[in-house]
């Protein structure tokens, strides 16, 4: 409509100095058709403007809800990964602990055997933020404080969790190489892995693997980063 009313106002601009007025009255009626013009294309960008903040507030929203639960999916995750690595911790300072010549229990490797012969990485649900991202739309959430806390969680927090647990895993996988080349049998049920993980060159790996204090830490950190853009977007939007 607006662009209409601005091509009926530059005809009729076109049109006044065919009239037979009198200069001063072709130039009022000029400068009124300039000033309806000017004021359409104003009215227009004005609307346009609010009718792509009002688009761009919906997309935000709807990306920041779906993120809200994106992260409860990833606390609950995170907090399993954080019991295994505890786990993970007890087990093989039981191994690397022990005095010389001491043997290892096999109820208690068999009990922890899931901590031992299993590996634990977080797998963040991280593809609603990078589509949002690479569409060049983080800079339309309003709430700048909310927008940092996203970008630190998902570049920074998360990312140097998936260093620690990556690495770890890197250690872990030596210790199956290691196990996988050692282990024999002893009879048709039975084998000598409990003594292989006794061993020197297993305790030299295992030792590695008792350190699992920043791996926590780091758990912790994106736990409560993710509480807080919880209680942000709950802020703006309501639980």
């Amino acid at each position: 409509m607006a662009e209409q009313e601005i091509v009926k106002h530059t005809k009729m601009i076109f049109g006044i100095w065919k009239t037979k007025y009198s200069f001063l009255h072709k130039l009022t009626e000029l400068i009124t058709e300039v000033f309806i013009i000017v004021f359409a294309i104003t009215l227009s960008i004005y609307f346009h403007d609010r009718s792509e903040l009002k688009h761009q507030r919906h997309e935000a929203k709807v990306f920041l809800l779906g993120l809200r639960q994106d992260l409860k999916t990833d606390i609950e995750e995170m907090n399993s990964d954080k019991k295994s690595y505890q786990n993970s911790g007890v087990i093989f300072r039981y191994i690397t602990n022990r005095k010389l010549n001491e043997k290892l229990n096999a109820d208690t490797i068999s009990k922890y055997s899931n901590w031992i012969f299993n590996t634990t990485g977080l797998i963040p649900n991280s593809g609603r933020f990078e589509g949002f991202k690479s569409s060049g739309k983080i800079g339309t959430i309003e709430n700048k404080k909310l927008q940092d806390y996203i970008m630190d969680l998902y570049q920074e927090n998360i990312a140097t969790l998936i260093v620690s647990t990556n690495d770890y895993t890197a250690k872990k996988q030596r210790l199956f190489e290691y196990l996988e080349a050692n282990t024999k049998r002893i009879t048709d049920s039975t084998n000598n892995r409990v003594s292989a993980l006794a061993s020197d060159q297993a305790l030299n790996i295992c030792s590695s693997l008792t350190f699992v204090k920043q791996i926590l830490q780091r758990y912790d950190t994106c736990i409560n980063k993710m509480r807080l853009i919880i209680g942000e977007i709950n802020k703006d939007y309501g639980e």
